[in-house]
């Protein structure tokens, strides 16, 4: 009785608003602290500096075990992969290595705390998930993408690599010129500089862009709105599923077991 009501109690603290608030606070500040190590500092502000850090990785462990303490299956806790990366941040960054010669190890895992922001905040992670889960439909788009820089590469270093060696010099060259085109750097110049030479070549850097920054772009765009829905979606019907209400799946279920239902009872009625 004593283990289930202490258990409760974690699961309050984990579920509070308020100690998500400050969780997330930590974090921030953790993130400012990092970045003001980066200047000089005095003995004393140092010292300080790095007893909030001791007092931030002391916190962060105290966090963890709370969650850990919630679940009602403790191996469920390592299910989860945000569980296990916010755990291993935070037992590598308890580590003690600022005066050896992994302190510059240590120093970039505090750094990754700052992801520790994906885990807590669920929106966060759905923008991440959806964004990992595009990524195979968004290789597809990547390699056509490449194939149109490739060829207008091929293209622009044929014939305007007498014009300017250092834009079109060769292959590798073009392809970081039509990147440059690709994110309108000063692109315009690039195209004066060709159509003294080639009065037409305006068509050669506005096809590329209307491909490459509207077309493409879209596409990469409108996959990843796509898959964010469904995430959402997915996170909606999980929300039900905790909170006990019927999902939209079940819902549907229940709506073809009644029409069936409804179609035997008119059967019999017939017969």
């Amino acid at each position: 009785m004593k283990a289930s009501t202490l258990q409760d109690k974690f699961i309050q603290i984990r579920s509070n608003k308020l100690f998500e608030m400050f969780v997330v606070t930590v974090i921030i500040f953790s993130a400012l602290l990092v970045g003001a190590k980066t200047y000089e500092m005095s003995e004393n502000i140092y010292s300080i500096a790095k007893f909030l850090d001791w007092f931030i990785s002391a916190f962060f462990l105290t966090e963890i075990t709370i969650r850990f303490m919630a679940e009602h299956r403790k191996r469920d806790f390592f299910r989860s992969f945000w569980n296990i990366f916010d755990t291993l941040i935070v037992i590598i960054s308890l580590i003690p290595a600022d005066n050896t010669e992994l302190a510059l190890v240590a120093r970039l895992v505090r750094v990754f705390r700052v992801l520790r922001m994906i885990s807590i905040i669920p929106e966060l992670r759905i923008l991440l998930v959806s964004l990992i889960k595009a990524m195979p439909q968004l290789g597809y788009v990547m390699l056509l993408m490449f194939i149109i820089f490739y060829i207008y590469a091929a293209v622009g270093s044929t014939l305007f690599a007498t014009i300017n060696p250092d834009l079109w010099g060769n292959i590798i060259i073009s392809l970081l010129t039509l990147f440059r085109v690709m994110t309108f750097e000063d692109w315009t110049d690039v195209m004066y500089e060709t159509m003294e030479v080639f009065p037409l070549s305006w068509i050669f850097y506005l096809s590329f862009i209307f491909f490459t920054a509207f077309a493409f772009l879209n596409m990469v765009i409108g996959i990843v709105v796509n898959v964010m829905e469904q995430e959402n979606a997915n996170a909606r019907a999980e929300a039900l599923e905790e909170e006990g209400e019927p999902s939209l799946k079940e819902i549907s279920l229940q709506i073809s077991q009644l029409q069936r239902q409804i179609l035997t009872i008119n059967d019999r009625k017939d017969s």
